[in-house]
């Protein structure tokens, strides 16, 4: 390798099995090179969250990051590890600084089939990156009064807006976007779709939010018109719009094989669902796409918390690493391809390839033995796959 990775380390069960990967499957035939951050939540509670901008600031330096599981987290958690405070999502802060889209894709696999039979391709959910929820205020009002929306402008004008008059407790939430970050998301969208070949859907709810999603609906169809209708007629793929309510009863009747865009919360709940359609959370690639230039590998799943707990008390483990491994390979392939080194594209390809003929083979961890048709030769620990793979790899 010429130029590192930025390698972001995580938590829990996928923390434990980070190191394994690398030992067993990446090291022994890579020269690998990182830039190293570590993204566990005490390191991040001791460094008051500022290790979180540092790695979005090595990836912008350097291209290209592998990021691991991390934990977000709820009192619960801030109980468990004794933090500080609720640190916000290190994925939000991420995404946030890099601007980017994070598209999600189904692994597929013969001997597992999708609980929604009419699938046949995959579903590929490019996820908004930017505001909504993620970025948003929110407060308890505790006592009667009158909620409002202010806007000043840099001239001191302003702009209010009642939102409710309380005449008890309640809640108030604000959340926001940006003209610019939503012009990003609809041009990683568009070439994102020009590269693979397919079809792009984009659903709001715009008929009920008439500003907020109306502009999300306005500017796609805007960048749309103005710089990629041509080319996508040139490879006979096309852009569609729809309330979002009937793009989920299109879904479960479509054959797959498209890109739905999806605005932020929609997209990380979308996303799940249909990685769970279409086998397990575990066999989905996740990767952030910035229009400056930034890519962010990550596997699509959290840390395996129930999984974390039974490998403190000593017993087996049956974690899948495949969305883990997908995304060292990802990470490999893409810095092979800006630096221009074909061996460690073909090494990323390779990887892949032997990870899919084990499980197509019937080797393969718990989840996948629940599924699997014809049933598994062989249900392996985490350990064990890995281990397995490193064999296949070698040979």
């Amino acid at each position: 390798m010429t130029n590192p990775l930025v390698e972001i380390d995580g938590d829990e069960m996928t923390r434990v099995l980070w190191p394994i990967i690398k030992e067993k499957l990446i090291v022994p035939f890579v020269d690998l090179k990182t830039d190293y951050y570590d993204l566990g939540i005490e390191n991040r509670d001791a460094t008051d969250d500022q290790v979180t901008t540092d790695a979005a600031n090595a990836i912008k330096k350097w291209g290209v990051g592998v990021k691991n599981a991390t934990i977000t987290p709820n009192g619960a958690r801030v109980k468990e590890y004794n933090l500080k405070k609720q640190w916000k999502s290190p994925n939000g802060t991420i995404r946030a600084l890099l601007d980017g889209t994070v598209f999600r894709k189904p692994i597929l696999v013969k001997n597992i089939e999708p609980s929604i039979k009419s699938w046949k391709k995959p579903i590929i959910v490019g996820r908004h990156a930017y505001g909504d929820l993620y970025k948003s205020v929110e407060t308890y009002a505790c006592h009667p009064g009158k909620a409002e929306l202010v806007f000043t402008e840099t001239n001191g004008k302003e702009k209010r807006i009642t939102i409710h008059d309380f005449e008890g407790a309640g809640v108030l939430q604000a959340m926001h976007n940006t003209e610019e970050s939503i012009q990003s998301f609809a041009h990683s969208c568009f070439r994102f779709a020009l590269d693979q070949q397919l079809d792009v859907w984009f659903a709001t709810k715009d008929t009920i939010s008439k500003t907020y999603d109306q502009r999300f609906k306005i500017v796609f169809q805007r960048i749309f018109d103005k710089h990629y209708q041509q080319d996508f007629e040139k490879k006979n793929i096309h852009y569609y719009y729809t309330l979002i309510d009937d793009m989920v009863a299109k879904l479960v009747k479509s054959e797959g094989g498209f890109l739905w865009a999806c605005k932020n919360y929609d997209g990380d709940v979308m996303s799940d669902l249909v990685a769970s359609a279409f086998g397990s959370l575990a066999m989905m690639t996740s990767v952030l796409v910035s229009p400056n230039g930034y890519f962010e590998y990550e596997a699509a799943h959290g840390t395996v918390q129930q999984h974390y707990y039974k490998h403190l008390r000593g017993e087996k483990t049956s974690t899948n690493p495949t969305a883990l491994i997908f995304a060292w390979t990802g990470a490999l392939r893409k810095r092979g391809e800006l630096d221009f080194n074909a061996n460690l594209q073909l090494f990323a390809d390779k990887l892949d390839r032997v990870l899919i003929e084990t499980v197509e083979e019937g080797f393969m961890t718990g989840d996948l033995a629940l599924l699997a048709n014809p049933p598994a030769q062989r249900i392996l620990s985490s350990v064990e796959f890995i281990e397995e793979l490193s064999k296949r790899l070698q040979r």
